[in-house]
C-alpha cells in the first residue's frame, strides 16, 4: 500500500485510529523518520484528535490547538529517539503529557481560567450536555496537573495502569493511589462548582 492509498483509506474511515494502526507503524513512521511531509501529514490527520482531546483536558480549550501542534512538532523532532522499550503510543502520550505539564508550569496556571463560551446550541439536550462538559472541564482544570493527567489517561484514553505508569514514569502501584485521589478531588470540585 502506497502513501496515497493510505490517504484514501483514512479519508473513508471514521474516527481517530491513532499511531497504533498497523498501517501507520508499517508505512507512515518510516516515512516520518525520512522527513516525508505527506507521511507526517497523514500521521497527524490520523492521530491529532486523541492528542487534542488530551490537551483540552489538561490545559483547556484555549491553548489546546497550539499545544497539539507543538506536540506533533516535538514528536517529529524526537521520533528518531524512540527506542522501542515501550509502545509508540505510550511514548507519544508521555511526550504530550510532559509538554502539557511544562506549558502549565510556564504559565503558572491558576486553574480558575475563564472559558470561551461555545456558540449557541438549539437542542436542549445538547445544551445540557454542553453545560455538563463545561463543568467537568472546569473541575478538571482545578486539579493538580499530575492528577489531571492521570485521570485523563485512564478515563478518556483508556490506558491500562501499566501504560500510565510507563507514560508518566512512575511505579505501577502509584497509579492506583493517584487515580483514587484524582477521582476524589474531581468529585469534590464538581460538587463545589454545582454539579447536580
Amino acid at each position: 500500500m502506497s502513501l496515497p492509498e493510505i490517504q484514501e483509506c483514512s479519508d473513508t474511515q471514521q474516527g481517530d485510529k491513532g499511531i497504533t494502526d498497523p498501517v501507520v507503524l508499517e508505512l507512515l513512521i518510516p516515512g516520518c523518520l525520512q522527513g516525508d511531509r505527506l507521511a507526517m501529514r497523514q500521521l497527524y490527520d490520523r492521530s491529532s484528535g486523541r492528542i487534542y482531546a488530551l490537551m483540552v483536558r489538561m490545559v483547556g480549550r484555549q491553548d489546546a490547538d497550539d499545544l497539539t501542534q507543538h506536540c506533533f512538532l516535538r514528536f517529529f523532532e524526537k521520533l528518531n529517539q524512540f527506542n522501542g522499550q515501550s509502545k509508540l503510543e505510550t511514548w507519544f502520550y508521555r511526550l504530550a503529557a510532559n509538554e502539557a505539564l511544562m506549558h502549565l508550569r510556564r504559565r503558572k496556571c491558576d486553574n480558575h481560567n475563564s472559558f470561551v463560551s461555545e456558540p449557541a446550541i438549539q437542542n436542549e439536550d445538547a445544551i445540557i450536555k454542553s453545560e455538563e462538559a463545561e463543568l467537568l472541564e472546569q473541575a478538571l482544570l482545578r486539579l493538580d496537573p499530575e492528577l489531571r493527567t492521570i485521570i485523563s489517561l485512564r478515563e478518556e484514553d483508556s490506558l491500562s495502569y501499566r501504560e500510565i505508569a510507563e507514560t508518566l514514569e512512575i511505579p505501577e502501584g502509584t497509579v492506583g493511589s493517584r487515580l483514587n485521589r484524582a477521582r476524589k478531588e474531581l468529585h469534590d470540585e464538581l460538587l463545589r462548582i454545582g454539579w447536580v
